[in-house]
């Protein structure tokens, strides 16, 4: 449900635009509304964590997990309202209570993650546990089409109307899923531990890695929520938003695929056991992909799930080798879409999702490494440079606006840029004396 609801903002984008005539700026509010909640949301957690201690260590990691799945839920049912007055402002402040219920859970999950087994293999849990996040981000952009742009859009009613059943469906699975991690029993890891201060700042890779976070985010959104305009420009592929909406779940799934094979070559397994997984895995999702989309797909996307593989041999299992590895292969992408144009740079632009996928968890294992019992601390600063998906979408917008939204694609390649950065230094420093991922 986190997936499948952060991926629905990519179809809300390219609808809102549609149904209140906006430029590509005013569209991409939609993203500066949510993820800007991201920011608000942990900044407060941090402050109150500051001065009155961790609140995650107050009132448990379970109980951090209800608190945001309830706020989640009294946001999309702020869409009905919304769509009932055709408020476009209205729907950013229904957006922008989803995204502080996000952050939340953000802050409360990532950590209990790292938190239930050793921090060497964090990133191989965090891969795993983000891989079934891309299960919903995968099928968002399907049914979320589907449903917005067919099923509920009637001639006579005003575009905005179409999203009332789908958020208020989203409301009732939120309290549902609320209920019942109020019901069942997790185990209760690192709490009881309230201290007050800034403690998560005196680590310089912390900081670092709070930037990464901002670029890394910034980066996967601007063009997560550009894709489909992008796939639809004359010069690239010439897609209708229906038809373009199955290459944003195609890209959105190369991060399932990407972080499944993660989690296998990240982990303690036996070397032989990883080399089954990382061909199973790929060679799976090809036979879905060529039984759902037809095999004249799976012979474009073959390359790219080559190249995945052969780079997470290179990464020889160290979270920040390959975080620079396959931020490396995201920039040379993203600049062939910028020179080149035509059916190659939508195929690069959709490729982008299987090598963006270790990113976020990587990043923040290597963050949140070493860090103690301030955890939950730095995981709030982290969730805090979700920021950067609600500035540099924007920012992405006003250059397409500019300069045509092929080139625009310069912005995420800069911020995919300081990612490589990170995990070939950025994680080292500040870190003497102790062993460091290389």
């Amino acid at each position: 449900m986190w997936g499948f609801m952060t991926v629905f903002n990519d179809i809300l984008i390219p609808h809102f635009k549609e149904a209140f005539t906006l430029d590509y700026f005013q569209a991409m509010l939609v993203q500066f509304a949510f993820f800007g909640a991201y920011f608000i949301g942990a900044l407060v957690y941090f402050l109150i964590s500051a001065i009155a201690g961790d609140p995650i260590a107050r009132i448990g990691y379970k109980n951090g997990l209800v608190v945001g799945l309830v706020i989640a839920a009294a946001g999309s049912a702020l869409f009905w309202p919304a769509a009932t007055l055709l408020s476009y402002p209205l729907f950013l402040i229904a957006l922008f209570v989803v995204g502080l219920g996000f952050a939340v859970l953000q802050i409360a999950a990532n950590p209990y993650v790292t938190i239930l087994g050793p921090e060497r293999t964090a990133s191989s849990r965090l891969n795993l546990a983000q891989a079934f996040n891309s299960v919903g981000t995968t099928i968002g952009p399907l049914i979320g089409g589907y449903l917005i742009f067919h099923y509920f859009a009637s001639s006579g009613v005003h575009g905005a109307a179409s999203v009332k059943v789908p958020y208020i469906a989203f409301c009732a699975v939120f309290l549902a899923l609320a209920a019942v991690f109020f019901a069942i029993r997790l185990p209760h890891v690192g709490e009881g531990e309230v201290r007050r201060g800034a403690g998560a700042l005196k680590y310089p890779h912390v900081v670092l890695g709070v930037l990464a976070i901002f670029m890394y985010v910034g980066g996967e959104v601007s063009i997560g929520s550009s894709i489909i305009n992008f796939l639809g420009e004359k010069s690239v592929a010439g897609l209708d938003p229906v038809e373009a909406s199955k290459y944003v779940a195609l890209f959105w799934g190369g991060m399932l695929i990407g972080r499944f094979m993660g989690a296998a070559e990240l982990s303690e397994m036996k070397t032989a056991n990883k080399q089954i997984l990382l061909l199973a895995i790929p060679t799976a999702a090809l036979a879905i992909l060529g039984a759902l989309r037809g095999w004249a797909i799976v012979r474009n996307y073959l390359p790219l799930l080559a190249l995945c593989w052969a780079l997470f041999q290179f990464g020889r299992a160290l979270a920040g080798r390959t975080l620079t590895i396959f931020s490396a292969a995201i920039v040379l992408l993203l600049l062939t879409a910028v020179v080149f144009g035509g059916r190659l740079a939508m195929w690069c632009v959709v490729g982008v999702g299987l090598f963006t996928s270790i990113g976020w968890p990587n990043i923040f294992s290597l963050a949140l490494d070493g860090t103690g019992i301030h955890k939950s601390q730095v995981s709030s600063l982290l969730v805090m440079a979700i920021l950067g998906g609600a500035l540099l979408p924007p920012l992405q917008g006003h250059v397409a606006d500019i300069a045509g939204l092929q080139i625009s694609y310069l912005i995420p390649l800069i911020a995919y840029a300081y990612v490589g950065f990170y995990g070939w230094l950025g994680h080292k420093i500040g870190r003497h004396g102790r062993r460091v991922d290389t």
